[in-house]
C-alpha cells in the first residue's frame, strides 16, 4: 500500500471511531511503528489529528481541534437535531448569525426553510450552500479564509460584524466546563464574541460530549447565552452554577428555564 493510500486508511479510520492505537494501525498495514509515527507527524502537522501517548484521536485538545472535513462527517443525528431545535428560535422574516463549525453548518440548511431570512455568517459551507437560494439573503463575512475551520476570521470579518445587527446569534463550542465555554483558537473566539456583541440574544449550540472538557481559551460564560442548546442534559455541576440566572436550556426539544 503506497503512503497516501495508507494515511487516507487511517483518517477513515478516526472518522470512524475517533481514535487509533499505534500497534494496532502498524500491524493493520504491516509497516513498522516507526513508519505508522511519520504518518501520524504529518497528519498531525495537516491539522487532522492529535497524537496521544500511544496512539492519535481526533477528539479536541486544549489546543487541537481535527479538521471540518472530518467533524463534518461525525454524528450527523446529532447535528440534524440540535439544528432542528435550534431553528425553533427562528420565525420568518428575522436576521440570524451563524458562526463557524459543523453543526452549524447544518443550522444554515435547516434555516432555509424558515424564509424570508436573512443570514450573516463566516461559514464557508453555508456560503455555499446557501447561494442562491430563494427568500435567503445571505451576507458572507469576508476576511482570512482558515481551510482547518472552513471558515473566515481576523480584522475583517470582526469589522464587518461591529457594523451589523441581528436579532440572535447561534455560536457553537468544542469544550465546555463549569459555567465556562472554551475554545482553542484566539482568532476564532473574536469572531465569535464579535457574534453574540451584534446579536440581540445568543445560542450556544453544543454536543452533550464535549462538557468536561477545557481548551485554551475561554469563549464565554455559559450565563452570557440566552439559550444553551445541548443534545442530552447538562452535567449537573453546570446547571447549578446556572441556577440563579436567566438561561434557558433546550434539550432536543424539551425546554427547561433555570
Amino acid at each position: 500500500m503506497k503512503r497516501e493510500e495508507r494515511r487516507q486508511e487511517i483518517i477513515n479510520l478516526l472518522v470512524e471511531s475517533r481514535a487509533v492505537e499505534l500497534d494496532d494501525i502498524a500491524a493493520r498495514f504491516g509497516v513498522s511503528k516507526m513508519t505508522i509515527h511519520r504518518d501520524l507527524d504529518d497528519l498531525e502537522r495537516a491539522g487532522v489529528l492529535r497524537k496521544v501517548r500511544g496512539g492519535a484521536t481526533i477528539d479536541a485538545g486544549t489546543q487541537f481541534e481535527s479538521d471540518f472535513r472530518f467533524r463534518e462527517l461525525q454524528e450527523a443525528d446529532v447535528k440534524r437535531a440540535l439544528a432542528q431545535t435550534a431553528a425553533e428560535l427562528v420565525e420568518p422574516g428575522m436576521t440570524v448569525m451563524i458562526n463557524d463549525g459543523s453543526m452549524a453548518s447544518v443550522l444554515g440548511d435547516v434555516l432555509a426553510a424558515k424564509k424570508p431570512i436573512t443570514i450573516i455568517t463566516n461559514n464557508a459551507a453555508i456560503m455555499e450552500r446557501l447561494k442562491g437560494v430563494s427568500g435567503v439573503t445571505l451576507i458572507g463575512l469576508g476576511g482570512v479564509y482558515s481551510a482547518k475551520f472552513n471558515a473566515y476570521f481576523g480584522i475583517v470579518t470582526e469589522e464587518a460584524l461591529s457594523r451589523l445587527r441581528a436579532d440572535i446569534a447561534f455560536i457553537s463550542a468544542p469544550a465546555a466546563a463549569g459555567r465556562l465555554a472554551y475554545h482553542m483558537d484566539e482568532a476564532v473566539v473574536r469572531t465569535k464574541r464579535a457574534m453574540m456583541r451584534s446579536s440581540r440574544q445568543s445560542c450556544l449550540m453544543i454536543n452533550n460530549r464535549r462538557f468536561g472538557h477545557t481548551a485554551l481559551h475561554v469563549l464565554a460564560d455559559l450565563a452570557e447565552f440566552d439559550t444553551v442548546l445541548s443534545d442530552k442534559p447538562l452535567p449537573h455541576d453546570t446547571l447549578a452554577e446556572l441556577g440563579d440566572g436567566k438561561t434557558v436550556v433546550r434539550i432536543a426539544h424539551k425546554e427547561t428555564t433555570i
